[in-house]
């Protein structure tokens, strides 16, 4: 008896400061072969947060997955390490690519993972584009949508700008 997979929607923050253009194709390219379409927000820059640093380029995918959470949280990993990714102690420390996944559908959980993760609500280079590409969708604890979240957050903590950054799946 089998059972038919479905579809989960997965929204994925995307983060480098080491090696930035590179990490980032390299990672869309690896999550578009292991999820297919991908929807991307604009890429963002903005200062590090938390330590000294290079600045970021940040950005966040949507994507479609027939994959469990772990399975997905497996792949993001893999195609960190595959980017060269350390796994220091610090939390906030350089990486040549971060790999968060932020929602799985409407799950709440914080074992094994926190899902939705936090930082959607106080990081401003996850929630911009974040609001950007899903303006809509609800926030499954705060019950707002992500363009209102982003209307209220302080925008004055955090800032960001847009930069031309082109990438397109069939350049592989």
């Amino acid at each position: 008896m089998s059972e038919q997979a479905s579809q989960h929607n997965i929204f994925i923050s995307v983060g480098s400061n080491i090696d930035r253009e590179q990490h980032i194709r390299s990672g869309l390219d690896a999550m578009h072969a292991a999820f297919g379409d991908l929807t991307m927000s604009s890429v963002y820059e903005s200062k590090s947060v938390g330590f000294d640093g290079n600045n970021f380029y940040n950005l966040v995918v949507q994507a479609n997955t027939e994959h469990p959470i772990a399975e997905v949280v497996n792949i993001l990993k893999n195609i960190e390490s595959k980017n060269l990714r350390t796994r220091e102690s610090k939390k906030f420390a350089p990486r040549t690519l971060d790999l968060d996944l932020l929602t799985f559908d409407d799950v709440i959980m914080q074992v094994p993972m926190e899902l939705p993760r936090a930082e959607i609500l106080y990081n401003a280079f996850v929630l911009q584009p974040l609001a950007e590409i899903a303006p809509e969708i609800e926030h499954p604890l705060v019950k707002k949508s992500y363009f209102s979240l982003w209307q209220q957050y302080d925008k004055s903590q955090q800032q960001l700008w847009p930069i031309e950054f082109t990438w397109s799946a069939s350049r592989q």
